[in-house]
């Protein structure tokens, strides 16, 4: 059976974790920590990264950070993974769900404005795929309305919208390492980028679990103590130094990964010009960091043919999301009318993800093509 995800392995990871083991630091913010955040300040420019224990972590420390309170209105879209909602959910906000765009996955920013109120405190884009929303657009209508922007980055590391990084244009950015991302923490793991200065100080509070220590180990307080809410956002130092093995080869992974994207653009392109199914929508602003391939099928009676078809051919192939606006959680947990989102609908019902891994090789690629090919005619 070809499996839809492998984790790839460098073959640093052991000799790295052995490493943080005896320098005698294992509870994080060691020196393993430290390289994974001054990469990500150094290559992409953020102005502060912090390590998290899961990209939801880091969506929850952005949550903590918009001074979300209870009856505050954050627009998510409802297509995305629960993280995205969740973590505002739990400082008490209503959360206001806004569809798909009808070529693709992401948030249609021509549909937020709409759904502003005098509530609204936070938008948050979701980077389906790594491509980039619109984020012109959603910056556009944020700074017009006094709104924060927290980017869902969590699929979106080393992809760029107008050659700026994902996760580096709102007000924060989230980052997820869990085992079926590019590059991962050894299964879980997720970063924060703050981008707007005025919340640093804070940030690194909260992740300190509501105590100065950070700047007590810079020499900056004489004594640290509990000044802020906060939680134990930070990781084990074993975990970032298994991100650290990846990070050191994220070039030649993505590489890899995009040689895949593109075996399978160039493969099922013939079916999708005529009209067996759609594959992903590339638009001119974002670039690719071959996180999935993804194909929408006609209808939900097609897809599940498809990944039966496949499973029966040795092939995992996989649907996604479900519709938050229709969970069961949100029907018993809204107020007022549960919103129509049609385009959000479709993909929920056929969207079907292809096997996407470092370790796939040519011929194994092949072979999903071939059955795809095979069940269409």
């Amino acid at each position: 059976m070809i499996p839809f995800n492998k984790p790839f392995l460098t073959g640093k990871e052991a000799h790295y974790m052995y490493q943080a083991v005896y320098t005698g630091k294992l509870s994080g913010n060691g020196v393993f920590t430290k390289k994974c955040q001054q990469l990500f300040e150094e290559k992409y420019g953020f102005k502060k990264a912090i390590m998290t224990t899961s990209g939801t972590d880091a969506l929850e420390m952005a949550a903590i950070l918009c001074d979300v309170k209870p009856g505050d209105e954050v627009i998510v879209p409802s297509y995305t993974f629960v993280s995205s909602a969740l973590a505002f959910v739990r400082q008490g906000a209503r959360i206001i769900f806004a569809d798909s765009c009808k070529d693709n996955p992401n948030i249609d920013p021509d549909k937020i404005e709409a759904l502003i109120t005098p509530k609204t405190k936070v938008i948050v884009p979701v980077h389906y795929a790594g491509v980039a929303c619109d984020m012109d657009k959603i910056m556009d209508i944020a700074n017009r309305h006094n709104i924060l922007v927290v980017e869902d980055a969590a699929q979106a590391i080393d992809s760029y919208y107008k050659g700026k990084p994902l996760g580096g244009i709102g007000h924060f950015g989230c980052f997820s390492f869990h085992e079926t991302k590019n590059v991962t923490a050894g299964g879980e793991g997720g970063l924060l980028c703050v981008n707007d200065e005025r919340f640093i100080r804070r940030a690194e509070i909260i992740w300190e679990k509501g105590t100065n220590r950070a700047e007590f180990f810079r020499g900056m307080v004489n004594k640290y103590g509990w000044v802020d809410t906060g939680s134990s956002f930070l990781p084990s130092e074993i975990n970032s130094a298994f991100l650290w093995a990846q990070l050191e080869s994220l070039d030649t992974i993505q590489a890899r990964r995009k040689e895949i994207w593109n075996m399978y653009h160039e493969g099922l392109k013939d079916l999708a010009a005529k009209g067996c199914f759609s594959m992903p929508d590339m638009p001119d602003y974002a670039t690719n960091n071959a996180h999935m391939f993804y194909i929408v099928c006609r209808n939900l009676e097609e897809r599940t043919k498809l990944i039966a078809y496949l499973k029966e051919n040795e092939v995992l192939a996989v649907f996604h999301y479900l519709s938050l606006h229709l969970s069961e959680y949100y029907k018993d947990n809204h107020v007022g009318e549960i919103p129509e989102l049609p385009n959000c609908d479709r993909f929920a019902d056929c969207l079907v993800r292809l096997p996407m891994y470092y370790e796939l090789n040519d011929e194994e690629v092949k072979k999903i093509i071939d059955s795809i090919n095979e069940l269409f005619k």
